[in-house]
């Protein structure tokens, strides 16, 4: 699955390929494989928005995220620690509220990063697994890559 649809992407070069399924078969795959399916896709397509990071030169060990929205799934959460090779540590805390941290710190209210967030409370580290998802992970890239070809 294709997850984009809301738009041009950044991180495709502001390409709209929009939301796409590819491969369904109604004979095979039912609700839960289709959830899964979203999942991954989300998942593949926040991997690739990290490689652009490292291309920059951004090496990401550590993904530090709220235990909030997709990130209460645990196969979300380990469908990304193995794709990305990196350690997630969740945090009792949601996006609004890190936003809120964060301008706290460009406006002076606290003094640094560490200091804004240094009173969250851990909930839970996920580290790489067993699961390989490298070859599920290149085959959404080479469809993704086919339909940016299209899209030119």
């Amino acid at each position: 699955i294709l997850p984009c649809g809301n738009g041009a992407e950044r991180v495709l070069s502001n390409a709209n390929v929009g939301a796409q399924i590819a491969g369904l078969d109604f004979n095979r795959h039912g609700r839960a494989q289709i959830c899964r399916a979203v999942q991954e896709g989300i998942v593949f397509s926040f991997m690739y928005g990290m490689e652009v990071m490292e291309e920059t030169g951004i090496e990401i060990k550590t993904i530090r995220a709220g235990f909030a929205n997709m990130f209460m799934s645990s196969v979300f959460c380990e469908t990304l620690a193995g794709v990305s090779g990196a350690t997630i540590e969740l945090y009792e805390t949601d996006g609004s509220l890190g936003a809120a941290r964060g301008a706290g710190v460009g406006a002076g209210i606290y003094g640094s990063c560490e200091e804004a967030f240094r009173t969250l409370e851990k909930k839970k580290t996920v580290r790489p697994g067993a699961g390989n998802y490298a070859d599920a992970y290149t085959m959404w890239k080479r469809h993704l890559q086919q339909v940016l070809k299209e899209e030119k």
